[in-house]
């Protein structure tokens, strides 16, 4: 039996990190799952990571050829080092250097988003696709582009920065300082925002919202919204509409922008509500030039919670 060629491909969010051992098929052959140390400082989530990859190289009848690594946070394309880390709170921490050091094997760190690109891209439901857009839609809204084969970076390393995009002028404060991005309107707390306000607007209307959410309009969320959604709920039939119509002319402006062959859509959102998929594309064709839409295809993404850690290692494996 041959030696399988893998990489270690690792998800490091600010409550989970999940790291596995990914073949170059995709396959991913085993996983582990550790909650964050984040209590403990860098320091403690490094030696989280060092000791899951260990514990992976051990693994008999496979060859290593690198670590990749997904960051919720920027990060440096020249060295690899985290810049921002929110949900971390890392500010210029040297993870690509020491985390190579630690192991004694190449690594690659890139943002946690773009990591699910290249899973999706690699092994999921845009391979084959030269030109292609992912957007996934959780908390909040980013994604990733491939654009002639080449995943984007931009000139300092921050394409596919796609929840902020403008869709709304006058629409509501986003987390970045702008107004009426696409996230702002279509990020998970948006939609909690939105059907908070429309609550204490209406708690009438609200009343089923605020039932699912055990009278407490704190505890209502974007899975509460789904959750009713999916009941019939008036209210939120109308915030999911108006979610739709964000996510369509945002999406729209991408396809005009930058005419994909493939838009590849995932993310919790997307996931919890299968149906929105149809709903956007339906959208982005009655607003997209027809010239930029006529052989464009938008599907769900394959992978689910796993396009990080199999797009981290195919990251690796395709650099090393």
């Amino acid at each position: 039996m041959g030696i399988k060629k893998c990489a270690v491909g690792i998800d490091l969010g600010g409550t989970k990190i999940a790291l596995g051992t990914v073949d170059d098929q995709g396959r991913l052959l085993e996983l582990l799952r550790f909650d964050t140390e984040t209590r403990g400082g860098y320091s403690a989530v490094l030696n989280q990571v060092v000791t899951g990859v260990e514990h992976l190289k051990g693994a008999s009848g496979i060859s290593m050829s690198g670590i990749g690594i997904g960051v919720a946070g920027q990060v440096d394309p020249g060295t690899g080092a985290v810049v921002f880390a929110p949900n971390l709170d890392w500010h210029n921490v040297p993870l690509q250097a020491e985390l190579q050091k630690a192991c004694a094997i190449p690594v690659v760190v890139t943002n946690d988003v773009r990591a699910a690109l290249w899973g999706e891209w690699l092994f999921g439901a845009g391979q084959g696709a030269g030109d292609l857009l992912c957007i996934f839609i959780g908390t909040g809204i980013g994604g990733g582009i491939v654009c002639g084969g080449r995943v984007l970076e931009g000139c300092s390393n921050t394409a596919g920065e796609i929840g902020h995009i403008t869709v709304d002028l006058r629409g509501p404060p986003c987390n970045c300082g702008n107004r009426g991005c696409m996230e702002a309107l279509a990020g998970g707390w948006a939609i909690a925002r939105r059907a908070h306000e429309g609550v204490k607007a209406d708690p009438v209307f609200g009343s089923a919202i605020l039932k699912m959410a055990g009278g407490k309009v704190e505890d209502i969320t974007a899975r509460t919204v789904v959750q009713a959604f999916h009941a019939g709920d008036a209210l939120a039939l109308e915030i999911i509409d108006e979610v739709t119509e964000a996510l369509a002319a945002g999406v729209a402006a991408l396809v005009n922008a930058i005419n994909p062959c493939q838009i590849i859509l995932g993310g919790g959102i997307i996931e919890g509500m299968p149906e929105m998929v149809l709903r956007i594309d339906q959208g982005v064709r009655r607003r997209a030039l027809s010239a930029a839409t006529g052989r464009l295809a938008i599907s769900a993404a394959k992978l689910g919670n796993e396009a990080g850690i199999i797009g981290a290692a195919a990251l690796a494996m395709n650099t090393f």
